[in-house]
């Protein structure tokens, strides 16, 4: 009987530990990826060079506006190549400040699936 409760007893501890490592191992692998996208941001972003924006053309070819300095350019990315296809003033572009982002923080879309919700409800 004494042999069942420790062998129950140890199996929780082992349980126990486990799970606890793994909580530990999720931390520290958030942590360090949100560490590496800061410094990949800061690197994104300084000085003279900023990519505006990105179009997919294929699978490994893009169109890009960069601004350079004071200039704006439009690139085309490939695997291997690089190629400046025009280059804009800043009265050509059309920037979009008007609060609608490429990518929407979560309560933004889920407000927005709520309201949604809310309206078939409504309707039916």
């Amino acid at each position: 009987m004494l042999l069942a409760i420790t062998t129950k007893t140890d199996s929780y501890i082992q349980f126990m530990t486990v799970l606890i490592l793994f909580v530990l191992v999720l931390g520290i692998a958030y942590a360090v990826t949100r560490w590496i996208a800061k410094t990949q941001q800061g690197r994104v972003t300084a000085g003279n060079l900023e990519v505006i924006e990105t179009c997919r053309i294929t699978s490994n070819k893009y169109v890009q506006i960069i601004r350079a300095g004071d200039k704006y350019l439009v690139i085309a990315v490939g695997k291997d190549e690089i190629h400046m296809l025009a280059q804009l003033s800043e009265d050509e572009l059309v920037l979009r400040s008007n609060g609608h982002s490429e990518n929407p923080d979560f309560a933004s879309v889920l407000d927005r699936v709520r309201k949604l919700k809310d309206k078939e409800k409504t309707k039916g």
